[in-house]
């Protein structure tokens, strides 16, 4: 099929971002802004949206809708989305690229084949498009082959075959690495500073940890600004590991931990207003204000 006109649902962070790489290649994106703030009208705007007033008017003018939003919201997007087009008549291919687990991706999936429409799973790997390197978005299902028209605009499209939740697996398992490993960073820092003992570990990381400490230095100060939504993604990772007999226990811990920072003040930044000043000791000692001690819950 020929695609030309992209709806991209919602034109948060990372789905501006997708969608101004795709209005970069040639697209013509557009995104809904029913109920939708100021904000987010402007960054849609300046991201090269276009937006339409109701969900189904875009479905008329769309070839295709991307899902790119938290991962607790993806199952009543598609929901919603499914009954407009069941109301409005336009069925059009549906792209779940949100930090699913593979069982809450086929459910997706499920509701938006119910309507009729081809469900393609995808799972967006690495930082937002715009970077040194492109973006993968791994995809899967019997009809992901459309998702080739976008290789190349910002992303490396990766096919990984026809079964559904073969890409949300393999975003989940990525994300677990990455975005567990800084949330145990981000934990154990608190933990030391809470306990006094700050000076002692970044004076033992530097002696022997360099490249960690340094990872810590460059990762933690943004974490607070994206804590809401990896909050959920640590859920799902959770629920992906348990379904496979794996313990889910410690990325349960990361989502807790990423709800502690959601806490602090420095939740109310976004990645591109990070203090980029703030250094990582300044963060944690921040952030460590908003722990609640066991014996003070009591």
């Amino acid at each position: 099929m020929s695609i030309k006109t992209v709806a991209i649902l919602s034109p948060g962070e990372m789905g501006a971002a997708v969608g101004a790489a795709l209005h970069q290649g040639g697209m013509d994106v557009i995104t809904c802004f029913e109920g939708r703030g100021a904000a987010t009208r402007e960054r849609a705007k300046a991201a090269g949206f276009r937006g339409i007033d109701t969900l189904d008017a875009l479905l008329a003018e769309a070839d295709i809708v991307f899902s790119i939003l938290p991962p607790e919201r993806a199952p009543a997007l598609a929901e919603t989305v499914a009954e407009a087009m069941q109301r409005s008549g336009n069925i059009r291919p549906y792209c779940d690229c949100n930090a699913v687990a593979p069982d809450t991706a086929r459910a997706i999936g499920a509701i938006i084949t119910a309507a009729g429409a081809p469900y393609i799973d995808g799972g967006i790997v690495g930082s937002p498009p715009g970077g040194a390197k492109p973006t993968r978005l791994f995809v899967c299902g019997p009809k992901a082959g459309v998702m080739d028209a976008f290789d190349g605009m910002g992303m490396a499209v990766r096919q990984c075959g026809a079964e559904l939740g073969r890409a949300s697996a393999i975003k989940m398992v990525y994300a677990a690495i990455t975005k567990g490993t800084s949330a145990l960073h981000a934990a154990v820092l608190l933990a030391a500073e809470k306990m006094g003992v700050t000076d002692e570990l970044y004076e033992e990381l530097a002696y022997s940890q360099g490249a960690v400490l340094k990872r810590m230095e460059n990762m933690t100060p943004a974490l607070p600004a994206v804590a809401e939504r990896f909050a959920g993604e640590m859920r799902e990772i959770a629920a992906t590991l348990a379904s496979v007999g794996v313990p889910s226990g410690f990325h349960e811990g990361a989502a807790e931990l990423y709800e502690l920072l959601d806490r602090s003040p420095l939740s109310a930044e976004r990645r591109d207003t990070v203090d980029r000043d703030r250094t990582l000791r300044q963060t944690i000692e921040i952030c460590a204000e908003y722990i609640q001690l066991p014996d003070a819950a009591e």
